[in-house]
């Protein structure tokens, strides 16, 4: 049966009822992503979205599921439109669930546009290249792989490893350094515990940031069918503050592991042919289309930097999720679970770590003229550090050279007054390369091969020796 209701098309013609997934009965002017509303015979309505039009039959995925349908009495209105968010400069400072309603138990702020949130990857053509950075207060991130503004740099994670805290540590006291511009930040968090979603609604609300930061929380009992809906929402308030209020927005998003979970439930329920480890063949798309969005965009004063989180099953690198996200995006943080087991926050792993657009953005005139020079030494140094351990996991510390026992000692002050820091401890530029010469000045100048001679003489604190 297929009828005209209010000018919507309306059908009750049920094929199948699977999971999250309707199969219809086809009807002319469907279109890919058209917007879905079900009710129920007792009057309750559920949303939906299309997935699939063709000429056989009409795909859509129910956000809430369709346990409780009765396809004899359900009816469903094809509402003419996309997924569309109301997005407002008010929406800062207020927390929403995964579809964009409100639940800290103020009204739904009164919108100044409505957008489309499946939006659009910025053409390559407009984009402008990233170059200032944005201050974490975390010496391991803004040292050694500065985030720039505009700059998409996932954090990659395990089970038990403390992303969350550093997500809210960067949320507390992330700024564009230097600049006294319009800062904003959109967190979004996907299948999470209520745990969490409680700890990141208190960082919101004892943040000195809280009127600069808005929340959009799926909990991992809502229907993971809302958690492809999650960043959509989240990236679509973000450019209509960066774009059109010419914001400079921090946009974090996770777990990345728990959308695309999703991703493969709905992939699965729909029978489609499954690619690695059972994802869905187009995920490396998916998640283009969602990180593309993000960036500078010439004639256009704000900017959109994307920090994505995900926890790595079984802490394998080479996972679709990880080894996807990282042909997308700009470099990488990754955590590590030895640092994590000896007590030392962040547990930021450097060797694998790397944000590729650094060099463009720090140095003389950014940060500090030294800081190119400092970053890489520490990444040589420590570098040597890892391969003098192996040596004396097998010959014995012992028997080291005391050139050697230098350079140990600097990996332990490294690791222990660089890398570690307090969780509310917010460091500038200036103190985390102060902090950087301190541990670099236990080693004789003579083995700082990568600083200049005049920064040596300028900051080296120890004597030359070897």
């Amino acid at each position: 049966m297929e009828a005209v209701f209010k000018g919507l098309k309306e059908t009750q013609s049920f094929k199948e009822l699977r999971g999250a997934i309707a199969v219809l009965s086809p009807l002319p002017g469907v279109f890919y992503g058209e917007m879905v509303e079900v009710e129920l015979g007792d009057g309750s309505k559920r949303l939906g979205r299309v997935l699939e039009a063709g000429k056989s039959a009409i795909v859509v995925q129910i956000f809430e599921g369709t346990a409780g349908i009765s396809p004899e009495s359900a009816r469903v209105r094809f509402l003419g439109r996309p997924f569309m968010l109301g997005v407002s400069a008010e929406m800062l400072g207020r927390v929403f669930n995964g579809l964009g309603k409100p639940i800290d138990g103020y009204p739904m702020p009164v919108s100044e546009k409505e957008l489309d949130v499946n939006g659009l990857a910025i053409n390559p053509m407009s984009r402008d290249y990233p170059r200032d950075i944005i201050q974490t207060g975390i010496s391991a991130i803004d040292g050694m792989n500065t985030l720039v503004r505009g700059q998409k740099l996932p954090i990659f994670s395990g089970a038990g490893l403390p992303h969350n805290e550093i997500v809210a540590q960067i949320i507390r006291q992330a700024t564009v350094s230097g600049k006294t511009e319009k800062f904003a930040i959109v967190f979004a968090a996907m299948g999470i515990r209520f745990d969490e979603a409680l700890f990141f609604r208190e960082v919101l609300e004892n943040t000195a940031n809280m009127d600069k930061v808005t929340m959009f929380l799926n909990l991992a009992d809502d229907p993971p069918e809302e958690r492809i809906i999650t960043p959509r929402c989240a990236l679509t308030l973000a450019e209509f503050l960066a774009f059109e209020k010419d914001m400079h927005v921090l946009v974090i998003i996770g777990d990345m592991t728990n959308y695309c979970e999703a991703l493969r439930e709905l992939s699965a329920s729909r029978d489609e042919v499954p690619s690695r480890k059972g994802y869905p063949g187009y995920m490396y798309t998916d998640l283009a289309n969602l990180y593309e969005r993000c960036g500078r965009v010439k004639g256009k004063e704000g900017s959109i930097t994307l920090i994505p989180f995900l926890t790595m099953p079984n802490m394998d690198i080479s996972h679709p999720i990880p080894d996807l996200t990282g042909y997308i995006t700009e470099g990488q943080i990754v955590l590590s679970q030895a640092l994590h087991q000896r007590g030392i926050y962040p547990p930021i792993d450097l060797p694998p770590s790397l944000s590729r657009l650094m060099k463009d953005a720090i140095g003389e005139g950014s940060t500090r003229e030294d800081h190119p020079d400092v970053a890489n030494q520490l990444y040589a140094s420590y570098a040597e550090v890892q391969w003098i351990r192996s040596l004396a996991d097998i010959i014995g510390e012992e028997e080291l050279s005391e050139r050697d026992k230098k350079f140990l000692e600097f990996g332990s002050a490294f690791e222990e007054r660089f890398l570690a820091q307090g969780k509310d401890e917010n460091r500038s530029i200036e103190q985390t390369l102060n902090i950087a010469w301190e541990v670099l000045s236990i080693l004789p100048a003579s083995q700082l091969h990568r600083i200049k001679s005049k920064f040596i003489e300028k900051y080296y604190q120890g004597t030359p020796g070897l």
